[in-house]
């Protein structure tokens, strides 16, 4: 016969394997309902995600939500005729200001070069997909906004493999001080090597963009607009030495730091 000691020990444990259990499936949670949250500087936003991404935890900080909804027919539409409208909002962390609004380019590939301290990528981005994204990325790059900053989280689940940098504060909640319209479509994959945005919500995109590193399975929410031609397996050797789990098993801050020291449009 247990004692009462005995009793209340066993009580006691099996309670703490019942909060682990809630633990584990709230973060696996998380992980299935990633919203990678663009951290745009909206406070109230980067406070209700806090994922992903984002900032992707949208440009989240750290954790992720449930998928937001997909962009409004007519801003997808706007987008995909090249005619852009980039609408200030948000703090910038790093001030460059932002491109002008109007019509851009629809066709072509642009190449980007990346350097980081784990080694270069080169980076095509279609803006046959995302003229406005493309657009957007390129004005950034060209004033070396990319340049020194952190990749900030990185999950590695077994259908959810990204890098996420973007972010010069490095904390995933963190934007250009504009943002934009999603490009999407119900089809959009993100498949091994694929350049997509991170995002708060439709129509919240910014400076916070994710490398897929192996397939991975996401809500068609966030706008698809290049790949890695070169120097993927850059960022699946950073995979391979894991997160910090700051945001739930295999989800946080890569335990190998990596940042972009240099990033190039080589070619357009």
């Amino acid at each position: 016969m247990p004692t009462t000691k005995q009793r209340r020990e066993t009580a006691r444990r099996r309670l703490e394997r019942q909060i682990q259990r809630r633990q584990e499936a709230a973060a696996a949670r998380k992980r299935r309902n990633l919203v990678m949250a663009a951290g745009l500087g909206v406070v109230v936003v980067v406070a209700a995600v806090v994922l992903v991404v984002t900032q992707v935890g949208g440009n989240d900080s750290t954790t992720a939500a449930a998928p937001t909804p997909s962009a409004s027919p007519s801003a997808s539409t706007a987008a995909a005729k090249g005619d852009c409208t980039y609408t200030k909002g948000g703090t910038a962390i790093k001030n460059v200001g932002q491109p002008t609004n109007g019509k851009v380019a629809t066709s072509g590939t642009v190449t980007v070069d990346v350097a980081t301290t784990q080694g270069n990528m080169t980076f095509a981005l279609d803006r046959a997909k995302a003229p406005c994204t493309v657009n957007s990325f390129t004005y950034l790059a060209g004033k070396k906004y990319f340049d020194n900053t952190p990749c900030h989280r990185l999950t590695t689940a077994a259908n959810f493999g990204v890098l996420q940098c973007g972010d010069p504060g490095g904390s995933g909640g963190g934007g250009p001080g504009y943002t934009f319209a999603d490009e999407v479509t119900p089809e959009l994959k993100y498949t091994q090597g694929v350049l997509a945005m991170a995002n708060s919500g439709p129509n919240t995109n910014g400076s916070q963009f994710f490398i897929v590193y192996k397939d991975t399975k996401l809500q068609p929410n966030y706008t698809v607009f290049g790949t890695v031609t070169k120097g993927l397996p850059v960022v699946e050797a950073i995979a391979k030495g894991g997160s910090d789990n700051a945001n739930g098993a295999g989800d946080g801050k890569p335990k190998q730091p990596v940042s972009i020291t240099k990033m190039q449009v080589a070619s357009s």
